[in-house]
């Protein structure tokens, strides 16, 4: 099994669990730090990857550093420690950002670009994916000068790559199977 349907289950039954104990929003606010402080430190995500590193240590860096985390994320750290898929957390704590916001009625348009846009392109970005998801929609604009040109936009999980980087990365790929 991917590790992405494992961190979707995970993700379901800490959502089921956060519902059940009516904490969706401190639960999603808890996460969300989780994915900015993985981010954020280069350190941590090689502890986390790290096959030498045993889960209990990963296990006790992880609650020092959520110690605040509440009682639901401390016990998903437990869980995936005692199964060892610690090394998933990021992806447990995306996949739950994303199921609360489904379940708020609630999405968010990641759009990636090689430059800020504009407000006009902005709100026009926002009808488009209100239309196909009907769902209230907020945008967030990462930029990635990798890029090069076009844009990159991630609704849940489906993604749509109108980059200039992907399509002379296809071009590549298709010249070179043809020699």
């Amino acid at each position: 099994m991917s590790d992405q349907r494992i961190a979707l289950r995970y993700a379901k039954a800490v959502l089921a669990l956060a519902v059940e104990n009516k904490a969706t929003a401190a639960v999603e606010k808890n996460m969300r730090s989780v994915v900015a402080t993985i981010a954020d430190s280069k350190e941590l995500r090689s502890v986390l990857a790290s096959p030498v590193i045993n889960g209990e240590s990963k296990e006790g860096a992880l609650n020092v550093i959520f110690k605040d985390g509440g009682e639901i994320t401390i016990g998903l750290i437990k869980t995936l420690t005692e199964n060892k898929r610690i090394g998933l957390l990021n992806e447990v704590a995306l996949k739950y950002i994303i199921l609360n916001e489904d379940l708020k009625g609630e999405g968010v348009a990641y759009v990636t670009t090689a430059v800020p846009l504009t407000p006009e392109l902005e709100k026009k970005v926002l009808q488009q994916v209100a239309k196909i998801t009907d769902d209230k929609v907020t945008m967030e604009n990462k930029i990635d000068e990798n890029i090069i040109g076009g844009f990159i936009l991630r609704v849940g999980d489906l993604q749509y790559d109108a980059s200039v980087a992907n399509k002379l990365n296809t071009i590549k790929r298709e010249f070179a199977n043809s020699l």
